[in-house]
Formats: structure tokens, sequence, C-alpha cells
């Protein structure tokens, strides 16, 4: 991160990739200050004006120019050079990001940095001060893999990121998070057997492949007492895991029903 000042983390539905951004964050500036870290999620309607710079309606119903979040955000940074600020754009690939950044995709890049590379906002009145992005300030994104109606990222954005990929944990980490709850070992042992078995069949499946697998997040909040493990494992499943392998295999129902049936059993 500190190379490309831009990271983006990239896997399928969750896999952590939020709840790892903000830990980034918080372990580079050292302290969980929330000050120094801004969370936006990009959307179809997110624009250029709601992240840079536009005319708004204000209270009494006028239009006025306003500084979007980035602007505000980059403003805060270089009041404080010396400190790392941490900008987090959850589901980055569901907005339009050309759009979005528009001729900031320039100012993005680690060596374009600083005044000596600011530039002119189309919106900003005459004489206004030229923007740039402050070097301490670092970019991180998420990116879902797994939404077969989102366009791939724009060529120009993808030399701007470093990017990382995770995916579904289901071996020690997880049975150890789960002992630390007391979840039984054999309820244990049947969750990540179960979920990585079902995570090969849907890596292995041409019309899905590894980036539609199923994220360990369902699981990271355990039962608060041991004898609520099975009913917590069984609703989890049932109320989550199976409707979405529904949608998945929404042609092959057959399949859809054997893989629910295979998760249940024993249960």
């Amino acid at each position: 991160m500190a190379r490309r000042r831009n990271l983006l983390l990239q896997g399928p539905p969750g896999t952590g990739k939020t709840f790892l951004a903000r830990r980034l964050a918080w372990l580079a500036q050292g302290s969980t200050d929330p000050a120094r870290v801004e969370l936006v999620q990009f959307h179809p309607s997110y624009s250029y004006e709601d992240f840079v710079q536009g005319f708004r309606p204000d209270e009494q119903g006028a239009f006025r120019l306003r500084d979007g979040l980035l602007v505000e955000f980059c403003r805060r940074a270089s009041l404080e050079p010396e400190q790392p600020y941490f900008l987090l754009i959850d589901e980055l690939n569901r907005g339009h990001v050309a759009r979005i950044f528009g001729e900031l995709l320039l100012l993005l890049e680690a060596d374009k940095r600083g005044p000596a590379h600011a530039l002119r906002l189309p919106y900003a009145p005459a004489g206004s001060p030229p923007f740039f992005v402050p070097e301490n300030v670092f970019v991180i994104g998420t990116m879902n893999l797994a939404d077969r109606s989102l366009a791939p990222l724009d060529y120009a954005l993808r030399r701007r990121f470093a990017f990382v990929s995770l995916r579904p944990e289901f071996g020690e980490p997880l049975r150890a998070l789960l002992a630390a709850h007391g979840v039984p070992a054999a309820l244990s042992h049947h969750l990540t057997t179960r979920l990585a078995a079902l995570n090969q069949t849907i890596a292995d499946d041409p019309d899905l492949g590894p980036d539609f697998c199923v994220g360990h997040s369902y699981f990271c909040h355990p039962p608060a007492t041991p004898t609520e493990a099975p009913a917590w494992l069984r609703l989890i499943l049932e109320q989550e895991i199976g409707p979405l392998l529904d949608d998945y295999w929404r042609d092959q129902p057959a399949k859809a029903a054997q893989q629910k049936k295979q998760l249940l059993a024993g249960l």
C-alpha cells in the first residue's frame, strides 16, 4: 500500500473485504481514530457531483456549488501532512468509476500527488485554487467479483491500483474462532468440511467459478452459548446459504436441492 498508495481488495462476497480495509487503515495509522478514515460506498446513482464537486440543492431549494466527499477529505488531509489519511471505497465497481472520478484518475497516481500536479476542477469559479490529492492520502477499495451485472473495471483505473485477492477461509483460523466461542468441535468440523466441499463444487462449475464461492463471514458471529450452536448453524444454512444456492443454480433446481441436502445432512 505504501508503494502504490491505492489498494483494491477483490474477491467473492463474504470474504471480509470491507472488514479488512478498515483494519488495514487502523494498522497503518497506528490507531482507530475515525477522523482520518472516511468510508463511502459506490452505487449506480453515485456521481462526480457527489464525489468531487457540483451544484447541489440547499435547504431553500436553490442550487449551490458544493465540494464533494473527496475534495473535503483531501482538504482535511492537507492540514495534517504528517498523518496518513485513508479513503475507503466499498463496492468500487458498482459505480460508473470513470464518470465518478473524471479527470481525477490522473491525480490518483502515486507520482502525481501534491500541489505540483494540481488541476482546476471543471465546476470551480475563475480564480479558485487548483485541486490536488495530498501525498498522505491512501485509497483502499473493495470489489465484489461475483456480480454478473457489473462491467469490468476501466483499464485506466486498474493501472493505478495494486490488487490483492481474498478467498473464503474454512480452515484452522475459522475453527479456532468457533472453538473460542464454545462451538462444539464436531459442529465446527461439519461446517468447515461441508462448506469447503460446496465451494469446490461451485469453483468447478463452468457457469460459476471461484468468484462465486461462499465466504466465511456468514459464520464469523458465533452464538452466545454452545447449546445454541446447532440452531445457529442450521438457520444460516437454511435462510442464507440455501437461497444463494437456489439463485446460483436457478436453471438446475435439482443440483441446488442436492447441495442444500448435503449441507444439512447430520445436523
